[in-house]
């Protein structure tokens, strides 16, 4: 393929590499089309917003490799990362994206387990007697 552009998006534990090709709007993520890939309507529209917000869907091929988390910590991070290839393409788009808060990473993790607990914070059940 021709000449590209790339951003890495990370949402949770997943990590995205994305890279831009001018073309007709096909989205390929993990070598599936993204129909297959993310089943759900939620999850394509959340991998559509950055193209959605500096109106260019169908202008860009796009190529994913999505690895780690699960399917939506992986459409958070491909949004991410196309946001950042979109960028890195035309520095022009940076304040309409900035607005639309698509280049800032989502901080939230997963709490640490905690001894003596369930969980991060659920705790076993008490039992008086």
């Amino acid at each position: 393929m021709s000449e590209y552009y790339q951003g890495t998006g990370r949402r949770k534990e997943s990590v995205a590499r994305v890279r831009l090709f001018l073309g007709q709007g096909q989205i390929v993520v993990n070598n599936k089309p993204i129909e297959s890939y993310f089943p759900r309507e939620t999850l394509r529209q959340i991998v559509n917003q950055p193209l959605e917000a500096t109106q260019s869907i169908g202008r860009f091929d796009i190529k994913v490799i999505a690895e780690g988390g699960g399917v939506a910590g992986q459409a958070g991070a491909v949004r991410h990362g196309i946001a950042r290839a979109l960028v890195s393409m035309d520095e022009t788009l940076r304040p309409v994206l900035r607005r639309a808060g698509l280049l800032t990473r989502d901080p939230r993790e997963k709490e640490s387990k905690k001894y003596g607990r369930k969980r991060a914070r659920k705790r076993f059940q008490f039992s008086k007697r």
